[in-house]
């Protein structure tokens, strides 16, 4: 029966993240505190198709983030992109931090240089046209050539901290959309920013606007290694 029916085989970006669950889980799990673990625990049920050990290395970066002192004001939201997904997946979430509802799970562009529709290479570089991984605090919105959109303050120094100068926002774009998925098979790109679909673009951004928390994850073993954030320098499993 078992030759008859064959071998489903996961594709390459799940096989990747199954590979990848045990590590991570071991890197959250020494790094978590209980009442990290306990909030990510409570806003992993809203949302089962965030990697629940991604989840916890964002609330975890958040609680560091607040003891030392990098926010600007407490965030009442926090957003979490996991790039480990394809761009065809909703890959964004956005959480009420104190109701602990979801608010949003929406897809979301990568930058150009960054992959097709898989994300591979992130950079901190003007001009690199790719996304940056790690921890955000929202900051102001404005209207510009890519319509409403909002700032984002890179907290990891070599990471993100370039992120304001390189005028990576939050906005809207029209190559965001379950047409240019059918399309070409992925999502359009940016030029690094995490850019939504046009027509969620603006109540999302409004709820962010409150100087929302924003983790960019990807499995990038030196930005596990060395982030502060998410526990620094915990030797990644082989």
């Amino acid at each position: 029966m078992a030759g008859m029916l064959g071998v489903l085989a996961l594709p390459a970006w799940a096989a990747r993240r199954s590979d990848d669950e045990a590590a991570l889980s071991r890197l959250a799990g020494v790094n978590a505190s209980a009442d990290a673990r306990l909030m990510a625990a409570a806003l992993s049920a809203q949302a089962p198709g965030l990697s629940s050990q991604a989840l916890v290395l964002a609330v975890q970066a958040l609680e560091n983030a607040r003891r030392a002192s990098l926010l600007q004001a407490a965030p009442r939201s926090l957003a979490v992109i996991d790039f480990s997904l394809p761009s065809t997946q909703k890959r964004l979430w956005v959480f009420d931090l104190e109701s602990k509802a979801l608010l949003f799970e929406e897809w979301v562009a990568h930058g150009r240089k960054t992959g097709d529709n898989m994300a591979e290479h992130f950079s901190n570089v003007h001009e690199s046209h790719m996304s940056s991984l790690g921890a955000f605090q929202a900051g102001v919105t404005y209207t510009g050539r890519n319509g409403y959109s909002l700032r984002l303050h890179g907290l990891e120094p070599g990471f993100n901290d370039q992120a304001y100068a390189r005028a990576i926002v939050i906005h809207g774009a029209p190559y965001v959309s379950q047409d240019i998925i059918r399309a070409q098979g992925r999502l359009g790109r940016s030029w690094g920013c995490p850019a939504v679909r046009s027509a969620v673009a603006r109540p999302l951004i409004d709820k962010l606007a409150d100087n929302a928390f924003l983790f960019s994850f990807y499995p990038d073993r030196q930005w596990l290694n060395q982030s502060a954030l998410v526990g620094g320098r915990v030797r990644w499993l082989a």
